[in-house]
């Protein structure tokens, strides 16, 4: 792909879709459960919000919740106004962080970055904040920076598969592949469907290099080998292939892929050699 889009271009892209994934990655972050929105609706169903409360009228709880319902409906800078209303009369973490979050889905990354610390101010330990200003700084390039925060967050909730998620992802950006595989693993052991929510635009986006998300596939692929997942691996290792893996000779003798070698599906995909995608 890089070589029909022009650098920029591509740049902004990939951008584009980190910001995404940010707001869809760290929503149950973000959302506790009580203020968690339901299940979005079909995209040809038409909903309709109930009128706007008043801003200076209502109580900070009910101005918090009509942000996150303008905020599921993607009125994005409606949410700010509400979350600052609600911040203006009962400053709490949560909100701060979830100001934060609105401010992400419009890319205004330094407001997101004032918003994500001023929760750390009130709660220097909120697992949640801490995760997304790693994520910010992922967004800059600072890695060292990214990686102290999302370490932080996962000494305060080391049960969080997308916090050790994002953490390898930053050692994947590094080139550090074996830390970055550890960490992989952890996640995956957690959560076994993290690589199909949030992969496709998680680190493919956040590393620009197509030699970086072909490998980032192969791993994938030979981790999802080494638990039995074929069809998984299958799937992974065609995309790793598509995007341009130049070792993929290693299918053949990494012991990880001894049970898939044995899979009539795997000598068909091998017998195919699909190309790269241009």
């Amino acid at each position: 792909m890089g070589r029909i889009c022009s650098a920029p271009i591509l740049y902004r892209w990939l951008l584009l879709a980190v910001v995404l994934t940010a707001c869809v990655f760290f929503a149950g972050a973000a959302f506790d459960q009580q203020t968690a929105p339901p299940n979005l609706p079909p995209s040809n169903v038409v909903t309709t919000l109930p009128p706007l409360i008043s801003l200076t009228d209502s109580a900070p709880a009910e101005l918090e919740h009509q942000g996150d319902l303008l905020r599921q409906d993607k009125r994005y800078l409606d949410a700010v106004d509400y979350y600052k209303a609600a911040l203006a009369k009962e400053p709490t973490t949560r909100r701060y962080n979830k100001l934060g979050m609105a401010y992400l889905f419009l890319q205004q990354n330094k407001e997101a970055e004032k918003a994500f610390a001023r929760a750390l101010s009130l709660d220097k330990d909120c697992a949640e904040a801490l995760n997304n200003e790693g994520f910010v700084e992922q967004m800059k390039k600072n890695y060292g920076k990214a990686t102290k925060y999302y370490a932080k967050a996962i000494a305060v909730r080391p049960q969080a598969a997308t916090f050790h998620y994002n953490l390898a992802s930053v050692y994947f950006a590094r080139h550090k592949y074996e830390e970055a595989t550890q960490e992989y693993r952890v996640a995956y052991a957690m959560d076994p469907e993290i690589f199909n929510r949030v992969s496709r635009m998680g680190v493919m986006a956040q590393t620009s290099s197509p030699e970086d998300r072909a490998a980032f596939s192969f791993m994938v692929a030979r981790m999802y080998a080494q638990a039995g997942d074929l069809d998984h691996s299958l799937e992974y290792l065609r995309k790793a292939m598509e995007e341009g893996y130049r070792d993929i000779k290693k299918v053949y003798t990494d012991s990880e892929f001894a049970t898939l070698r044995t899979d009539k599906r795997f000598t068909e995909l091998m017998e195919q050699r699909p190309q790269p995608l241009q």
